[in-house]
């Protein structure tokens, strides 16, 4: 049994993030419009503090949400959704060295580490797990619908990673890490957040700072199991009884690279 019950419901906010407007296809890394405006609020639960928030909506609903479902391409030319950005096709292409209309995890990661900064191939698994269409029958590859909401999406992760990053030393601290998932809806509990930071400083609190790629990677990491466990948690009581088999099958995909 898991229960946030005791972190309390007196502050209300969440209920996802990329509520205000959605950026644009970048040329490059971008920033969404409007990142500085506070997190809508919502309906919350617990005793005090806010932690969970009320869920954010699912990835249909929230902007920067998973990729949504489509099939491998194959050896078949390169077909993008209307209204693809050309620098976001050109970014495609130019990681598709085989012209087979889809891309491995490799050139997955030199597209993005082309884009923003070096990409560790921990994450880009995570990415491509979270994108991809399970159904596919190229599961290891990543076709051009999934890239374009993937490219989507982290644009405006880095909107809010740039928000938080406030001194601009290209890295977010505990404190900054704390604001910036609760912007996004997810009222992380400060322990849970030590854990963190632990977990990509090697254990050395001092290092206690997050890039973009590992924040990128935390942020996914968060937002897909609160997915999971809200399917859990049908009523929305912060607490949901899970087989043993169940909670492997949740939590594997995401801390196995």
């Amino acid at each position: 049994m898991s229960d946030y019950n005791r972190y309390g419901h007196s502050y209300s906010y969440g209920g996802g993030y990329g509520q205000g407007p959605a950026p644009s296809a970048p040329p490059a890394p971008h920033m969404p419009t409007a990142t500085s405006a506070a997190p809508p609020s919502s309906s919350s639960y617990g005793a005090y503090a806010g932690y969970p928030p009320a869920y954010p909506p699912p990835p249909s609903q929230a902007a920067g949400g998973f990729g949504p479902a489509g099939s491998g391409y194959g050896f078949v030319p390169v077909a993008f959704p209307p209204g693809t950005h050309p620098d976001v096709e050109r970014a495609f292409r130019a990681a598709d060295r085989d012209c087979s209309g889809a891309i491995d995890e490799r050139e997955l990661q030199g597209a993005l580490s082309s884009a923003y900064h070096r990409f560790s191939v921990r994450t880009v698994r995570l990415l491509m797990f979270l994108f991809n269409d399970p159904s596919s029958s190229t599961p290891s590859r990543m076709g051009p619908t999934q890239f374009v909401s993937l490219w989507d999406c982290l644009g405006q992760w880095r909107g809010i990673f740039d928000r938080y990053d406030r001194d601009r030393s290209g890295k977010i601290d505990s404190r900054e890490l704390t604001e910036a998932l609760r912007s996004l809806g997810y009222a992380v509990p400060p322990s849970v957040i030590e854990l963190l930071i632990a977990n990509y400083s090697n254990g050395v609190p001092s290092n206690g700072a997050l890039d973009f790629d590992n924040f990128v990677e935390c942020g996914m990491i968060v937002k897909g199991l609160t997915e999971k466990f809200k399917e859990k948690d049908t009523r929305y009581t912060g607490s949901a009884t899970l087989t043993y088999d169940g909670f492997l099958s949740m939590v594997i995909p995401f801390i196995v690279p």
